[in-house]
């Protein structure tokens, strides 16, 4: 048996977590097994945001669901994945990490499988929601793993693979998304899951034994708070990510969910500090470095998901790229992601995470400013560099970041204080998408209205260049080549108007992460080596 696993039968969660290999400084064989599988786990999660995203539009035909209707098929898993994550670290002390993730990972299989076989709109918006809830386990159980069976000495390794899938996910999702969709059809966006679903959810079943469950958690168990919780985040959730479409408070339904957010919230936050056992616990925040972490977990989830998520828009309403040609150009930064990941690694194992965070920080925000002066002929020669950097950037950020928020916490609270880390990210990729719907449609409005002014028959240039679109479109026999001309103008300003408001995205997002690196001091330098015995 590991000597990760405890000796008393007896023994709580918490305590387990404390019978950690750091005095022999190995792994054992059997527990790094299962930790692969469950970062194989963590991937299939992740990915899935990304694969369905890319082909939206097959499955509303396949469904016949409308263009309102069809959005709720990312927002129902987004919902309730972000109410799971910070539940997750009191789950993983009731019934034990090993016995969450293996539920997680088969729960995550069987809505797959639903989901694909999906008859009607309804029916996938609620069988998405119930594989995000049940799948969103399966991030945070990883992170807090790793700062489990691993020596200090060791983290840094592991922490390469687990950065390296957390951000490979997003960026090869629209890739694989296009290529099943097209060769197959949008059914194997979830039927990808299975197989793998099932290897993961035997191996960490047979081998992940690192703590046991204290069953006496149940007794005083918060379930006010869990439902203030729930209604909390998943009312965020759904103002975020609907806001932006609805023209924010112009809708009632969002002023609505707004005043049910605040309220919501205000009394999450009341009962988290003063219930004895609360359903989360807040007070890992006290430690200055991991609430540096959070903080730069939600720049990086702006950075990781907002870019993820701009790119492709920008491809296919600029260029009309389709899912697959998208998804080709995007492969550069999984590429350097790949390349850059041992080196990342070793300069975290070798440089203060501060250091290697603050050159993650700056190339991330070089990456995202090159992206800001695109043309409407961008292609994927100008494209290439930008990402090379952005992929490296994310490397360097996602090592550091993770040992900066866990690395000085005590063993007893690296649960919780993983899903608080991971659902940081989440919400930054959440704000950040609503922030980028929000400032794409207002600078859209704004540069094609100061476009449109040089449309003006006074304007000689405007007067010869429309003569010749003209004749152009009566050469080709068109009936009313004046009307013609008049749409191909007003198309191209409104082109130019989108890609010029790109650019404003680009470098709104590049200043965020300039201002994440100006924040770097605040965080307390720190050993490279983690709390591993106790508390600090």
């Amino acid at each position: 048996m590991s000597n990760t696993v405890p000796s008393s039968s007896d023994t709580s969660a918490s305590s387990a977590q404390g019978a950690m290999p750091v005095q022999s400084g190995q792994v054992d064989r059997i527990q790094f097994i299962g930790w692969v599988a469950m970062v194989v786990g963590m991937f299939l999660a992740i990915l899935d945001i990304q694969i369905v995203a890319s082909s939206l539009e097959n499955i509303q035909a396949g469904l016949s669901a409308s263009p309102d209707e069809i959005g709720w098929v990312q927002t129902s898993y987004l919902i309730a994945e972000v109410v799971m994550i910070p539940l997750s670290g009191f789950l993983s002390r009731l019934m034990s990490t090993r016995w969450l993730f293996v539920i997680s990972a088969i729960g995550f299989t069987v809505m797959s499988i639903a989901s694909a076989f999906a008859w009607s709109i309804e029916s996938m918006i609620w069988f998405r929601a119930m594989q995000g809830f049940l799948g969103g386990a399966m991030i945070p159980t990883v992170f807090a793993t790793t700062y489990i069976i691993f020596p200090p000495e060791k983290r840094n390794t592991a922490s390469v693979m687990i950065g390296l899938i957390a951000t490979m996910a997003p960026t090869v999702g629209p890739t694989l998304g296009g290529f099943l969709t097209q060769s197959l059809s949008w059914h194997w966006l979830f039927l990808i899951n299975v197989i793998p679903g099932i290897l993961i959810a035997t191996v960490v079943g047979m081998t992940l034994r690192i703590d046991k469950g204290d069953r006496s958690l149940l007794k005083g168990f918060d379930l006010k708070g869990l439902i203030a919780m729930a209604v909390f985040l998943g009312s965020l959730e759904y103002v975020l990510d609907e806001g932006p479409k609805d023209d924010w408070f112009d809708e009632t339904a969002i002023v609505y969910g707004t005043i049910v957010c605040v309220i919501a919230g205000i009394y999450f936050f009341w009962r988290m500090f003063r219930y004895d056992k609360p359903i989360v616990d807040l007070k890992s925040f006290a430690d200055r470095n991991f609430t540096m972490g959070c903080v730069f977990s939600f720049t990086l989830g702006i950075g990781l998901y907002g870019s993820v998520y701009i790119m492709p828009l920008m491809l296919g309403r600029i260029r009309g790229y389709d899912s697959l040609e998208i998804g080709i150009v995007m492969a550069v930064t999984g590429i350097s992601q790949f390349i850059c990941a041992p080196i990342a690694g070793k300069m975290t194992a070798k440089y203060p995470p501060r250091v290697v965070l603050g050159i993650g920080l700056i190339m991330f925000a070089i990456g995202l400013a090159m992206h800001g002066f695109n043309t409407s002929e961008v292609s994927f020669n100008e494209l290439i560099f930008p990402q090379i950097v952005r992929g490296a950037a994310l490397m360097f950020c996602m090592l550091p970041v993770t040992n900066l928020a866990l690395g000085t916490l005590p063993p007893e609270k690296i649960k919780n204080a993983s899903g608080l880390y991971n659902l940081m990210r989440n919400l930054g990729g959440a704000i950040g998408m609503a922030g980028i719907n929000t400032l794409l449609d207002k600078r859209i409005d704004y540069h094609f209205s100061h476009l449109a002014e040089h449309i003006n028959p006074a304007s000689t240039a405007f007067k010869q260049y429309l003569a010749t679109i003209m004749a152009r479109y009566s050469d080709m026999g068109i009936a009313d080549p004046h009307a013609a001309a008049m749409k191909f103008i007003v198309n191209l300003v409104t082109r130019e108007a989108s890609m010029i408001s790109f650019n404003d995205v680009y470098l709104a997002m590049a200043a965020t992460f300039f201002i994440a690196f100006l924040l770097l001091p605040l965080a307390r330098p720190a050993g490279q080596a983690p709390a591993g015995g106790g508390g600090h």
